[in-house]
């Protein structure tokens, strides 16, 4: 059996999910985007291709193969886009909590049955229905819990607002003894500049006690200055909205001292470096234009 384990962003990671590009599908028309960026790719006729995508995942699996990481694949399912395993489910301590995603997507977690025959079913969390969430708004980091949010009344209009104020409360009752933080994310529909899809795309706390953050994902500025100050502002990475545009935010940790990155990240990489981590480079641009990068597309089950 897996005994999970996960209880921050950075220890040295032993086995997780790595999501598959193969048979995504055909370019969805610009009705069935889930977010702006990928509807800008649509419609500029620029979206990525399948070729392209299998080929950067498989980049990334070298790199777990590498640190002897165990890497899980879903299930290939015909014509169905299955890159970031990161939103269908997530684990906090020895839970995997199953998100209640959108509707299009819940076949995604029929794919990863075999893994969740190897977890304890009283392991396994299936929230209630009310309970919006997926697991980039969701980052363990020791004694807290990091949920990126959107409480406003206007939540059913934007398709990019995917974690709730039930999710937030949902957890918050499962973990009794962690600090639940949450974070209000700016939202839009058709600004990919404007829109924090996911926490994971305006924050992440790396080893060394470091962090990467862009002021504007925040809709809330004493929310944001709350981590500046967990973090202390010399050690932290601002990111410009280009670059997050661009996904700076998504690299992801095999362990506090190694981050795995996009390789055109040229001024991030310079910066990981400087502060003496390892970076591995990996090309992932393509993927990003679906506005998911590194840590979308992984589901971190054990780390040390």
């Amino acid at each position: 059996m897996l005994k999970l384990h996960v209880n921050d962003e950075i220890s040295r990671l032993k086995a997780l999910v790595l999501g598959t590009a193969e048979s995504c599908g055909p370019t969805p028309k610009p009705e069935e985007a889930y977010d702006p960026k990928s509807l800008e790719h649509i419609k500029a006729g620029t979206y990525p291709v399948e070729s392209d995508m299998v080929a950067e995942m498989e980049a990334l699996a070298k790199v777990f193969e590498k640190y002897g990481v165990q890497v899980y694949r879903p299930e290939v399912l015909q014509d169905c886009n299955q890159i970031f395993s990161r939103d269908i489910a997530f684990v906090i301590e020895n839970k995997l909590i199953i998100a209640n995603i959108l509707p299009d997507r819940e076949k995604e977690v029929e794919a990863i049955l075999h893994v969740l025959d190897e977890i304890d079913d009283g392991h396994i969390l299936h929230p209630p229905e009310a309970v919006h969430v997926e697991g980039g708004d969701v980052m363990p980091w020791g004694d807290y819990i990091f949920i990126g949010t959107y409480t406003g009344s206007d939540y059913a209009d934007y398709i990019t607002a995917r974690t709730n104020k039930a999710a937030v409360e949902y957890i918050s009752e499962q973990f009794p003894h962690k600090k639940v933080k949450s974070f209000e994310l700016r939202k839009s529909n058709t600004d990919a500049k404007q829109n924090a899809l996911h926490l994971d795309c305006c924050f992440q706390p790396l080893g060394k006690g470091k962090a990467i953050l862009h002021k504007n994902g925040f809709l809330v500025e004493e929310e944001y200055q709350w981590l500046v100050d967990f973090f202390g502002k010399d050690n932290i990475f601002e990111i410009t909205s280009d670059e997050m545009y661009q996904m700076f935010s998504n690299v992801f940790s095999i362990s506090p001292e190694v981050v795995i990155s996009e390789k055109n990240f040229t001024r991030l990489n310079e910066w990981l470096r400087e502060q003496g981590f390892t970076v591995e480079e990996v090309p992932y641009a393509e993927i990003a234009k679906q506005e998911g990068l590194l840590r979308c597309s992984t589901l971190p089950l054990v780390r040390e």
